[in-house]
């Protein structure tokens, strides 16, 4: 059985049918999912797939990403059925008249990557009972070690009439053994719900929680006009973000640094740091939490 996905018993394949009928329905929460052996990337795909006019709510699921991508063009690499690796397309901007969503106003779309960590932070402690947070914007920590992350990108409509589409990329360590965990350039350590002893690391759950978790916020999301705090979303944020409150470092894209207290996240999704001189409110970066 060389090659068979049933070698490695603690790994089995997801079933592509049986995830289909769980949550690919008329009225959702997806529309179209498809699930692959390999792939380069699941972002890549679905991005692919939005600048070709697919509409909302596809989901691609892949076995194993061999160029998967993180923040910063970082690498997220894991070993077949090792993990999860999902993307999802959404477009925000778009009304749907049957379930009363107005377009979303684009200064909320950084909200999008905020929504997939309270989901993650929602099925990992559900159904995998460990306590698990939010590093801000969206990596998920156990005992302070990287868990999973979420990388959101926007792809330009195919006219300038036709608002961004947003791809959600979500990749979760499951079954990851020490010696395969990823290195992270930030020196935050890697994890997995496996070593971090899950009481279950049955991939097939775990995704449908998560995807219905996604689907479930950004239906609230939608409802409120994209409004975070009229949704219950930034409060749900807050509540999951071991961020908020601590002594922090902060590296900037522009490889500015910046050291000083968390102290909120504003209605934008924007972290909100005050140093000993001013508040800054900062969109991206990589944060550090202090001892």
């Amino acid at each position: 059985m060389s090659g068979s996905p049933y070698t490695d018993l603690d790994r089995p394949p997801l079933s592509a049918a049986r995830l289909r009928r769980a949550l690919v329905a008329p009225q959702g929460p997806w529309a179209r999912l498809e699930l692959r052996t390999e792939t380069g990337s699941t972002n890549a795909d679905v991005a692919e797939a939005a600048r070709a006019g697919e509409p909302e709510g596809l989901v691609v699921v892949a076995e194993r990403q061999t160029a998967g991508r993180g923040r910063r063009g970082r690498v997220w690499q894991s070993p077949a059925r090792a993990g999860i690796a999902a993307s999802v397309l959404l477009r925000p901007g778009e009304a749907v008249p049957d379930r009363g969503w107005v377009p979303a106003t684009p200064t909320g779309y950084g909200w999008l990557p905020l929504l997939a960590g309270v989901a993650l932070v929602e099925a990992v402690t559900r159904l995998a009972e460990l306590e698990a947070t939010l590093k801000w914007p969206n990596d998920l920590l156990i005992d302070e070690a990287k868990c999973a992350g979420v990388l959101a990108e926007a792809v330009p409509g195919r006219s300038p009439d036709q608002p961004p589409a947003i791809v959600l990329g979500i990749g979760l360590n499951v079954t990851l053994r020490a010696d395969e965990l990823p290195v992270n350039p930030t020196g935050l350590p890697a994890t997995s719900l496996q070593l971090a002893g899950a009481a279950a690391t049955d991939r097939d759950p775990l995704l449908r929680a998560l995807l219905r978790g996604v689907a479930d916020w950004y239906d609230r999301w939608r409802s409120t006009g994209g409004d975070a705090v009229a949704s219950g979303l930034r409060d749900a944020y807050l509540a999951a973000c071991a961020t908020i409150g601590r002594e922090v470092r902060v590296l900037l894209p522009n490889g500015e640094a910046l050291t000083g207290t968390a102290t909120g996240v504003d209605r934008d999704g924007q972290l909100q740091v005050t140093t000993p001189t001013a508040i800054r409110t900062l969109a991206a970066g990589d944060v550090l939490h202090l001892r």
